[in-house]
């Protein structure tokens, strides 16, 4: 009878039910969590494709889905520094699956060696958009504009350099915008991480110029560089993919939500980053 036991073992650890939606994140270090301890963050509930042992966002995302009583088999595609262009000339084989629900994001400023042109962008969200739609008509595809950096804005070699810090993250949204509405509805909708880190600037929680300090009683979005985000920003961003694509309403988590307490960040500041969330995802449904 002991042949059976690694089968048994499979299907305890396994991340998720054979009849979960299979949900894929693209992306790069935005999304794999660099800068921050979410880079690592329990990898063994979500399937890295390049197996590197991430968990990231993708891996936040799950914790909320069990609180949420949600079930997603989830895996994930990342490379540092890449576009979608990139995913698509080298990854291609290795995504190319039936997928339910896809989450694509792109390069920082939408392309590398031209700042704010979403053109890259615009191409390559078409052409993965149109190889997943090949596999499932009825996957969800969504695109995730990211936020505004801080060494963007307040280096003098930084393409938004002396401009309001929301406007990068204003103009990476447009331009994903753009490739929402080029995509003649195969991308449901875009999801508007950078928005919400501009939402929290606006109400107080978050220091605006991590270069000056961090004000008292603020905190920090972006991570050591001032590039990546720190365990803050990528538990918003998770917060607004989760809200954004399930409509689940992600203030009802609470201030005993898991995911914060183990990234080091407290009862109320999760609140206020769950609060932020919803009110940055309701106010981009009213759009």
């Amino acid at each position: 009878m002991y042949r059976f036991i690694p089968l048994i073992l499979t299907l305890l650890f396994t991340p998720a039910l054979a009849d979960s939606k299979k949900v894929l994140f693209i992306g790069n270090s935005f999304t794999y969590g660099a800068t921050g301890s979410a880079q690592f963050y329990h990898p063994e509930n979500v399937r890295d494709l390049n197996q590197e042992g991430i968990g990231g966002v993708p891996s936040i995302f799950k914790t909320l889905a069990k609180q949420a009583n949600m079930d997603f088999d989830i895996s994930l595609e990342t490379i540092p520094g890449s576009g979608l262009d990139t995913h698509f000339d080298k990854k291609l084989k290795l995504i190319d699956r039936k997928w339910d629900i896809v989450i694509m994001q792109s390069y920082s400023t939408l392309d590398a060696k031209n700042p704010n042109n979403p053109a890259k962008l615009i191409e390559y969200s078409q052409k993965l958009a149109q190889t997943f739609k090949a596999k499932n008509k009825k996957a969800e595809l969504y695109l995730t504009a990211t936020w505004s950096r801080a060494d963007q804005t307040y280096k003098p070699s930084g393409f938004w350099y002396g401009k309001p810090i929301e406007q990068m993250g204003n103009d990476v949204f447009d331009g994903y915008k753009a490739a929402l509405i080029a995509n003649n509805g195969e991308i449901k909708n875009v999801i508007p991480v950078g928005l919400a880190w501009n939402r929290a600037f606006e109400v107080g929680i978050a220091d605006k110029n991590p270069y000056d300090g961090v004000d008292f009683g603020k905190i920090n979005l972006w991570g050591w560089d001032q590039y990546h985000a720190s365990n803050y920003g990528y538990y918003l961003h998770a917060l607004v993919d989760f809200g954004t694509i399930t409509g689940y309403d992600v203030t009802q988590f609470g201030k005993k939500e898991r995911a914060a307490f183990e990234l080091g960040i407290s009862s109320d500041d999760a609140i206020a980053l769950q609060k932020v969330a919803q009110e940055t995802i309701l106010a981009n449904k009213s759009q």
